[in-house]
């Protein structure tokens, strides 16, 4: 089968989105080999961060190291020099060869290697604006800075993530707007429309919205197209995220493409790609 880079639907181009650097289920997450071959491939790859206690980035999703890597405590209490001798977990837990990235030694891998056009890593910062200060702001520009125009930074807190493009210009923003209360709020009052006006007042900057998959078939069941109409705000849609490839995701993948959504997280890529193609 081809590479599981996108699928076109009516003449709509919808990517899949490599989620946490897996191209297989089966695939640990944050490996670098996985990553390069996405961005080689053109493929849209996740990647998060969370801070050191050196004011940089580690390249990992929980805020402690038991779980992920054979460290342990906090990783705002870790030294960069000790982060980078971890070794990563796979998904029975056991370590494996791969030790832990950091946003420099990532942008470094990106910056070395063969990165396709269109390729796009998204860097979902997993914190909030308290986390972030001068230092952190300063590694973050010198590490992103080389490889911008590869690069969309997300977040939920759409002040960190204003404070972060401004360190980094050229580089792309999205916004994740899946917050229950306002999404329960828009569908009781019937004003649907207000979901998106409020994503668009807070994170103005934003050209990719997050949503949580499921909010978009809620809006859909509702008789509101939730695509449709941050499309016609200029934005484009990632549904996350479909973790496992069954009949029931599978059909849900289907409506999304019906309405046209722009990029799908999946932990499976490759998986999902071919059940669609069948």
């Amino acid at each position: 089968m081809a590479d599981p880079i996108s699928i076109t639907r009516d003449g709509h181009r919808t990517f899949f989105k490599w989620h946490r650097g897996r191209r297989r289920a089966a695939d640990p997450v944050f490996t670098g080999t996985r990553i390069l071959e996405g961005m080689a491939l053109g493929a849209s790859t996740e990647v998060d961060l969370v801070v050191t206690g050196d004011r940089g980035f580690a390249v990992l999703h929980d805020k402690t190291l038991d779980r992920e890597t054979t460290g342990t405590g906090p990783v705002a209490a870790a030294r960069d020099a000790d982060i980078r001798q971890l070794q990563l977990r796979g998904n029975d837990g056991a370590p494996i060869a791969d030790r832990v990235m950091l946003l420099e030694d990532l942008c470094r891998l990106m910056a070395s290697g063969n990165v396709h056009p269109e390729a796009l890593l998204q860097l979902d910062y997993k914190e909030d604006l308290a986390a972030l200060d001068a230092r952190t702001l300063e590694r973050f520009a010198e590490s992103v800075t080389p490889v911008a125009g590869n690069v969309i930074l997300s977040s939920g807190d759409a002040a960190a993530v204003d404070l972060l493009h401004r360190a980094v210009p050229g580089m792309r923003v999205g916004f994740d707007a899946s917050v229950e209360a306002k999404v329960n709020a828009a569908r009781a009052s019937g004003d649907h429309a207000r979901f998106v006006r409020e994503a668009l007042e807070t994170s103005p900057a934003s050209e990719m919205i997050y949503l949580y998959w499921e909010i978009i078939l809620w809006f859909a069941d509702d008789g509101f197209d939730l695509i449709g109409a941050f499309h016609e705000a200029g934005r484009r849609i990632d549904a996350w995220t479909i973790r496992e490839v069954t009949a029931e995701s599978v059909a849900a993948v289907e409506r999304l493409l019906a309405l046209k959504v722009d990029q799908i997280t999946t932990d499976d890529p490759e998986g999902l790609a071919a059940a669609l193609e069948r």
